[in-house]
């Protein structure tokens, strides 16, 4: 009897440039000896990527350079609903629910209160925790939003990359800081977990 050959999990790294992490498959809209899949990644759909086919996503400072489109036809949101649909369906560790193993992205964007987010002439929008909220449905349904020409479903968590002279302050200062000041975060981490059909 022949054993069924496992299957090695498909990891993506969106907009990968020359920089792929180890273990993923480098996606951008040139070959380069990074990337493995040539993809314009504001041509939906993509294409070469079937729906509930790829177990992890990563995307890094890309998502700032996403362009504004109408309001029936935003970019972002087509975006993010195709990493909704090819992501699989979120599993988590036996041992740690919160932990997913598979069916989650975790992107990396210059924090909106950062000079990062616009030094670069190229960047298009600022990005903070509560643009993710719309990747949400029960949010969208509970802020009257439903409308909106998105139809992915996220939970999310987020983290702050700190600039050096915050980082060891207490978290109290910490978040004063973030809430209140420029240049305290310089990046926002945040972590999607596709979520199922009636959950």
């Amino acid at each position: 009897m022949t054993k069924k050959k496992e299957e090695k999990p498909l990891k993506l790294s969106l907009a990968c440039g020359g920089n792929v992490p180890e273990g993923f498959k480098g996606v951008d809209i040139v070959k380069t000896d990074s990337a493995d899949y040539v993809q314009d990644l504001m041509k939906f759909p993509w294409s070469q990527f079937a729906d509930n086919s790829v177990d992890e996503i990563e995307c890094s400072n890309f998502v700032e350079h996403i362009p504004h489109g109408d309001s029936r036809d935003d970019p972002f949101f087509q975006f993010f609903d195709e990493i909704h649909r090819i992501l699989k369906p979120a599993e988590f560790d036996p041992e740690n629910p919160n932990i997913a193993v598979k069916g989650f992205a975790r992107i990396v964007c210059p924090y909106y209160s950062s000079i990062r987010a616009w030094q670069d002439p190229t960047h298009q929008r600022a990005i903070s925790e509560a643009s993710f909220l719309y990747l949400n449905k029960q949010w969208r349904i509970d802020n009257k939003l439903d409308h909106y020409p998105v139809s992915c479903d996220f939970d999310f968590s987020y983290g702050y990359v700190l600039s050096p002279e915050w980082q060891n302050r207490n978290q109290e200062t910490q978040m004063f800081a973030i809430q209140h000041y420029i240049n305290v975060v310089t990046d926002i981490q945040v972590q999607l977990v596709k979520r199922s059909e009636g959950k």
